[in-house]
């Protein structure tokens, strides 16, 4: 059963208005065709309308759509089921929080390596919510090397609220961890892309998110904090969250502008959240298009071309 958030309350209302007028055509045998192609037509138009009318606050609703499509989801379409995940960061534990691995790109090894948030409140605390502790970030930087050591690309999945901001995580080295994922990720010698499917909050997203080329879906954001974080420390209270996401500017569109991203995914007209196997194959599709077009650049080039684009960041005197 579809999640409905609460602007898409029209979309839910025409499609119980299509589903009751297909029924109603079964069990009279009244041919109801054209009624059902005119509110087709109807619920088209209204989707339309309101996914290209979205303010930021309600683009952040959709990057934590229950029914949105998680890490693994992508990873298991993206490789078709070849997916062979590595475990451990040889110090501490597993995290399960944080998964990778090779895969398959029609034929070709890809390394794999993304937040994994869990698609039900048991595995979700099996995930930790998708937010990892420092082990997490090692095992992330430990299958980067790998990759590198058999020049294979790399493909990071972003979907997190943050790093885990718990005690046990900063007395292990979390801050360490994450500012040395980005030192070594500037200087990995094969292509490394880096993707945003949902929430791309604060360091836990920057520790994997260093690449030639730094993407976001299109209902998606990026931000050092989340709006209700953001408005609870202004304002004191969550009742700002959407003049928070608003000034924070973290849409794709936004980051896109600002150059802190190289490109936007555009999603199918209803959302990553509906159209679950479109969103697989044109992201599927972006990646095989830029690792090829990656590959024919030398990598010391490279690794200078990821570095300048990074200093270039930000806005001084």
């Amino acid at each position: 059963m579809s999640t409905y958030l609460d602007f898409e309350e029209p979309i839910r209302e025409l499609e119980e208005q299509i589903a009751q007028t297909k029924q109603i055509g079964l069990t009279t045998e009244v041919d109801m065709t054209e009624q059902v192609k005119k509110l087709q037509e109807k619920l088209d138009q209204k989707t339309k309308e309101i996914f290209s009318t979205l303010t930021p606050w309600q683009r952040v609703q959709l990057s934590r759509h229950p029914d949105r499509p998680y890490t693994l989801a992508y990873i298991n379409a993206i490789s078709d089921g070849t997916f062979q995940e590595l475990h451990g960061d040889r110090s501490v534990k597993d995290d399960k929080a944080m998964i990778g691995g090779f895969g398959l790109l029609d034929g070709k090894s890809v390394m794999f390596i993304g937040q994994q948030k869990g698609i039900n409140t048991k595995m979700r605390q099996y995930r930790n919510f998708g937010m990892a502790n420092p082990e997490g970030y090692r095992k992330a930087l430990r299958l980067m090397k790998l990759a590198e050591k058999f020049d294979k690309p790399i493909v990071t999945i972003i979907d997190t609220p943050g790093a885990f901001p718990g005690l046990e995580a900063e007395e292990r080295g979390q801050g360490e961890a994450i500012a040395r994922n980005i030192y070594e990720m500037m200087r990995l010698k094969v292509p490394v892309i880096c993707i945003v499917i949902g929430e791309g909050a604060s360091g836990g997203a920057l520790g994997i998110g260093v690449g030639d080329k730094v993407v976001m879906l299109e209902n998606t954001w990026y931000s050092v904090i989340s709006p209700e974080s953001c408005s609870s420390i202004l304002w004191r209270s969550w009742d700002f969250k959407e003049k928070a996401a608003e000034a924070l500017k973290l849409t794709s569109t936004d980051m896109k502008e600002q150059n802190l991203v190289d490109e936007v995914i555009q999603e199918p007209i209803n959302g990553a959240h509906r159209s679950q196997e479109e969103m697989f194959e044109i992201t599927k599709q972006y990646i095989k298009k830029t690792i090829a077009e990656l590959e024919k650049i030398k990598p010391e080039v490279r690794i200078n071309d990821r570095i300048d684009k990074f200093c270039k960041m930000g806005v001084w005197k």
